[in-house]
């Protein structure tokens, strides 16, 4: 049995050696330390001369390939650690094992010498270490091998020399038949080992669950292993991230203009421009600062304390100096503060959502699990604890074997940290403008140029007017604005509970094609809640506001006909029904879940749930408290539905029921069964038995169920578990067994979670039945209870040793034998009924869907719940309509990402997902060219919130990580606020259009214009002053209120642009060049008119042009408030930013005007009122002009 260990622990290994390259979840290092440790202390002193032959080739191909690993260091190839461990060990296992020889001998001399790198390891660079151990293997091989015995066959002839050296050096291992010691201390892998049994685990790790490790030997130990902290994640400087943002293109761009500008020496025009590049760079890094700490909230899912046993004592000890070894004590309510095997658990279960997205419980098992890898889902790992998780029930003890960055939390941040955030559509698509825009700078700078000095005009001049012209090309504000509107959709966003964390996730969420989401908490409360209570009688139940948690919400009342009103059920014994008043016990008694009245932000109970009249009594409602659920969420939901119908676990124990005995659920029985006793008027006691489980477990072990109970049958309904001479219960038969299941099926179709519950009553003496045989129970429990804690002499006993269900220092002790009192087993049961509990969809994403169907938006739900459950809540919601598809996590596992991308149907509903599954869905998604928005709340949904285009985290239920790794954080965790996050996107891309096209329509104007002057060999319009002004005026207040724009009507019924669409489409760029050269001809027109014969004349005609095209300009910016709708149908006053920045900039024309001095300096003059109506008329026509335009595209239907 020793021996098919060992083998099966080589075999792991070898597999991880031949996966190691294409599985980044496995390292090298870890391989070699598990080889390492099984040679040291499993095979080496000819404890197992001979292993499978099989095993030992595939080894000996697996320690080759990886022999030969080299790094480059100091201009050299060097050797890698891990290259170095393989080749002692191909040495050491040669040494060992005959089969391995065996397969060596078999090798041709030429794959030795290529993979053995022996003139690597004896040549310049190469440690002491690397040529002793060459040595010694040269020696082992041709001794051993007749082929193999000239050594310059096994060396490549330009290292002959130096392994000539090596071995005259090292004679004495050239002789001996060794390998070297490579020193250090040889320590246990760190691995989950659930295929390990516990003894095992115990010898390997060199500790004692009596005892723990010694005090002495932990310095030692983390030395070796590290502290058990996750790894910090990596900062970038501040002085690199202010680097970055310098280089960014568009801010490069804009650096560039303010040099040209300093080249024509209007240093006051450089001067804005530079401090509108210095305002955008403190923007930007202000925002890459807080997104720079994506990370740092690892540090916070640490556990504090831990509790653990050393030199035989208990102790609590930070839990960054936990190593691997030390014995756990875990309790119901802590986190795991390490990667665990667990030794000995009670009713032991652990909420694993933080890991898994899976809010129900898992069960643990500390029974090894056989495998031929170290990879097991999660889920499956039913012997560990994983750190950070919460333990929900029970208690355990267990055995550390990962810490730090070894962990499952560990490697989790170094899938966030590894994988790289791409760039943002608008960032692309900007960067792609800014260097269109600077070709076009160039060539129009080149035709200017040389059309004037064609003409005749002097060089200098036509120079500094051509790049002027270029500097105008060139929309100053264009980052400023870009920066401001997105800021300013975070702020509004912000106030719909959507907070920002990266400025571009504001427009990348309006192109978003699909949202892939979570159900539980996003889409639906996140709250479990009993929906519907069906008995035996066919009597069906509702409770209202069964997710809250606070007892004097909510009542129970009973399902009428349709039409009828339901009726409230009373709160007492006298008015409830009988089935329903044991079921509600059964819910509330087969359960170890509480809800309890705590201080808000504290973990301090101020109560537990008594009964309802204590509650109101004196403890009325408290601003600074709150009800919380402890325990399981599904028994929270049952404990909450006894309590909404007056009958809390208090109504009971005040009538002196105490519960005697425990069969705890598993995954196998799919039942939890318990045993109460209560006292009798005689002075004795009566015992039953309380169940539930799966519909059809419990069903199955029925043999009767309860019906209708006539009226003075019992004076009480608890009267029914009395021992009495009149039985009321009837068989069951196949037609009320196929009445259950209609129900169960009818209330899963639903999406509820649906529960059996039954009963029993037990015949012990003294209760009113005969002498049987069965005896009391008590007696029998309290036996097998005494032999446990006998059996545990050996050490001092622990709460968790006598509740342990398993004591595993003793070999014969094994609860499965445990012997089961027959009066307790959970068979012979009584039927009562269904529970149904559901996960309610969250009030308004019914219609938030709807609206993201009308906008071109696919919703996708990822929940970890049964494929029939999520396609219920999926088709209520409209997520899930005819025709349309549900998927299982273990379909998408068959598949590879180009196959799900292909899937038609696309899933709308995706069940049973793992980790991996989400990101492997953003990433098909993303590979067929669609704009993903992901959300999630656990760390486990990290790396697919980072590779999603937008990640979107929950602000309530998501972990500090998933919050800081995604761009957006919902505050609420509600689904709505996703779609009004997507209207706000798509806003703020509609007004960063806006802007675009209205900067561009004024800039190409000038553009035009100055050229057609140029064709037409006529004196240009403006002089370069002019240009200037006029760009700083009308440019940068205009196009920064468009940027507050309110959304057009019909925002949300337009498909989303693709993400592969530039910012300038076709029809777009129609639009800019329709517009520019609207304004270009009118001005070319008025200029054109002017009189222009002498000096005086000519200047007045410029100031003329200048006032006609400025003034045009700035009356486009109130008509670019719409690209498609008449500016006639809108709320003058809506945008009131318009009217300041216009009003503003038309202030600063007249002054350049008309202020005595200051016009000088811009080259201008006043202008009369004659000029005045040519601009009124002007205007006249633009409107006239810009309002046909609009209606084209309306008719056209044309997408910008």
């Amino acid at each position: 049995m020793n021996k098919a260990s060992i083998e099966h622990q080589i075999e792991i290994n070898v597999v991880d050696l031949f996966d190691v390259q294409s599985n980044k979840e496995i390292s090298l290092d870890e391989v070699m330390d598990g080889l390492r440790y099984v040679m040291e202390y499993r095979i080496k002193g000819e404890r197992f001369p001979s292993l499978d032959y099989d095993v030992m080739k595939r080894l000996a191909d697996g320690l080759l390939m990886n022999m030969g690993n080299t790094e480059k260091r100091k201009f050299r190839q060097s050797l890698t650690k891990e290259a170095d461990v393989a080749f002692q060990l191909f040495g050491e296992f040669l040494l060992e094992v005959q089969e391995f020889r065996e397969a060596v001998g078999e090798k041709p001399v030429s794959d030795l010498r290529h993979s053995l790198k022996l003139d690597i390891r004896c040549g310049p660079g190469s440690t002491e270490q690397e040529q002793q151990s060459a040595v010694a293997l040269i020696a082992l091989l041709t001794n051993t091998y007749p082929q193999f015995s000239d050594w310059k066959e096994l060396v490549k002839s330009a290292g002959h020399a130096d392994v000539q050296k090596c071995m005259e050096k090292n004679i004495d291992l050239a002789k001996a038949e060794t390998m070297p010691d490579m020193g250090g201390v040889i320590l246990a892998p760190e691995a989950l080992c659930f295929d390990r049994r516990i003894k095992r685990c115990l010898k390997m790790y060199r500790t004692s669950l009596e005892i723990g490790l010694p005090s002495e030997a932990i310095p030692t130990l983390q030395e070796h292993y590290g502290k058990n902290m996750l790894p910090e994640p990596p900062k970038t400087s501040a002085l690199k991230m202010i680097w970055t943002q310098l280089t960014d293109f568009m801010i490069l761009l804009l650096l560039a203009v303010a040099i040209l500008m300093a080249a024509t020496k209007e240093f006051i025009p450089m001067a804005v421009l530079l401090i509108v590049v210095v305002l955008n760079i403190i923007i930007g890094f202000t925002q890459e600062y807080k997104a720079g700490r994506a990370l740092d909230a690892l540090t916070k899912l640490s556990v504090p304390k831990a509790q653990v046993l050393r030199d035989g004592a208990t102790s609590m000890i930070n839990s960054e100096e936990l190593v691997p070894g030390d014995i756990i004590f875990l309790e119901e309510g802590e986190s795991v503060p390490a990667d665990l095997r667990l030794a000995e658990v009670s009713q032991l279960e652990i909420i694993e959502s933080i890991l898994t997205g899976e809010s129900v419980a898992v069960s643990k098992d500390p029974k090894e699990i056989k495998t031929l890898t170290r990879k097991l889902p999660l889920g499956d790992c039913k012997g560990n604890a994983f750190m950070a998780t919460v333990v929900a029930r029970g208690r355990a003890k267990g055995i550390v074997v990962r810490t730090g960055r070894l962990t499952e939390m560990g490697k989790i941040s170094a899938a966030i940290t590894s994988h790289a955030k791409v760039l943002t559509p608008v960032q692309r698509k900007l960067a792609v403008l800014g260097k269109l825009l600077v070709a076009f700078a160039i060539v129009l700078c080149a035709v200017m140029a040389g059309i004037m000095i064609g003409y005749k005009h002097p060089v200098r001049e036509s120079l500094e007017v051509a790049l002027s012209l270029a500097v105008s090309v060139i929309p100053e504000g264009l980052v400023a604005v870009v920066t401001v509107t997105m800021a300013l959709g975070v702020r509004r966003m912000a106030a719909r509970k959507a907070i920002v964390r990266t400025l571009p996730a504001v427009e990348t969420l309006g192109s978003v094609t699909f949202i892939c989401s979570d159900k539980t908490g996003t889409l639906t409360e996140g709250k479990m809640g009993a929906a519907e209570l069906w008995t035996s009688d066919g009597a069906a139940f509702r409770f209202t506001e069964s997710t809250s948690l606070d007892p004097n919400r909510g009542v129970a009342t009973l399902k009428m006909n349709p039409g009828e009103a339901p009726q409230v059920i009373g709160k007492t014994l006298d008015q409830v029904p009988a089935q329903m008043l044991i079921s509600l016990m059964v819910s509330s008694l087969c359960n170890n879940s509480s809800v309890v009245m705590k201080k808000k932000d504290e973990d301090t109970a101020i109560v537990d749930v008594p009964s309802l009249t204590q509650v109101d009594a004196t403890h009325a409602p408290d601003e600074t408290a709150e009800w919380k659920g402890i325990g399981d969420p599904t028994e929270v939901a049952l404990v909450v539905a006894a309590q909404k119908a007056g009958f809390p676990k208090s109504f009971f124990h005040d009538l002196g029921y105490t519960r005697i005995y425990e069969q705890a659920f598993d995954s196998e029985r799919k039942v939890m069964s318990v045993v109460y006793k209560a006292p009798l008027e005689t002075g004795d006691h009566f015992e039953f038995v309380l169940a539930k489980g799966a519909p059809e477990e419990i069903l199955n072990r029925c043999v009767g169920f309860l019906p209708p109970v006539p009226p003075g049958a019992a004076a009480s309904p608890l009267d029914l578990l009395k021992p009495s001479d009149q039985d009321l219960i009837q068989p069951v038969t196949e037609e009320f067994y196929d009445r259950v299941s209609e129900a169960s099926g009818r209330m899963a179709d639903g999406g509820l979670r649906v529960l059996g519950l039954a009963f029993k009553k037990v015949k012990i003496n003294g209760g009113g039945a005969p002498d049987t045989g069965f005896g009391d129970g008590l007696d029998n429990i309290n036996n097998i209870k005494r032999e446990k804690e006998a059996a545990a002499a050996s050490h001092k006993p622990t709460v968790v040793d006598l509740l342990t269900a398993a004591n595993v220092t003793q070999a014969d002790d094994d609860d499965d034998d445990e012997e089961i009192p027959p009066g307790y087993s959970e068979f012979e049961l009584v039927f009562l009924g269904l529970i149904g509990l559901i996960d309610p969809a969250r009030e308004g994403v019914q219609e938030s869907v709807r609206i993201c169907k009308e906008a071109g938006i696919t919703v996708v739900m990822i929940t970890g719940d049964h494929i029939k459950t999520a396609s219920a809540i999926a088709k209520e919601l409209g997520i899930l309509e005819e025709g349309g598809r549900a998927i299982k996590g273990e379909e998408l596992d068959l598949l590879s990402e180009q196959a799900i991308a292909g899937l038609k149907p696309f899933p709308n509903v995706f069940a049973r997902v793992s980790p991996d599954n989400k990101l492997k869905l953003v990433k098909a998604l993303q590979s067929r060219g669609e704009s993903v928005a992901m959300t999630g709340d656990g760390v486990n949904d990290a790396p697919a919130i980072k590779a999603a285009n937008v990640g979107v985290a929950m602000g309530i239920t998501g972990t500090d990580i998933t919050k800081q790794a995604a761009d957006i954080v919902l505050a609420n965790d509600n689904f709505n606020t996703i779609v009004e996050a997507v209207e706000e996107g798509r806003q703020v891309f509609d007004n960063i259009l806006k802007f675009i096209v209205y900067l561009l329509s004024c800039n190409c104007a000038e553009i035009f214009l100055f050229l057609l002057c140029s064709i037409v060999n006529v004196d240009l319009p403006f002089t370069v002053t002019m240009i200037l002004w006029a760009n700083i005026i009308a440019d940068v207040p205009p196009a920064m209120a468009l940027g507050v724009e309110p959304a057009e009507p019909g925002l949300m019924g337009r498909h989303p642009r693709s993400p592969k669409r530039g910012i300038i489409t076709t029809a777009s760029f129609c639009m800019i060049l329709f517009q520019s050269m609207s304004m270009m001809l009118l001005t070319f027109g008025v200029y054109m008119w002017a009189d222009k014969s002498t000096g005086e004349t000519l200047e007045y005609a410029h100031s003329e042009a200048f006032t006609f095209l400025t003034t045009l300009q700035l009356l486009q910016g109130f008509l670019s408030r719409t690209m498609r709708a008449s500016v006639f149908r809108l709320n003058f006053f809506g945008n009131k930013w318009m009217l300041i920045g216009v009003g503003v900039s038309f202030v600063l024309m007249l002054i350049g005007i008309y202020v005595p001095g200051f016009n000088r300096i811009l080259d201008l003059v006043p202008v009369h009122g004659f000029t005045w109506a040519k601009v009124v008329v002007g205007c006249i026509v633009l409107v006239a002009l810009s309002e046909l335009e609009k209606l084209i595209l309306r008719r056209t239907g044309v997408t910008l």
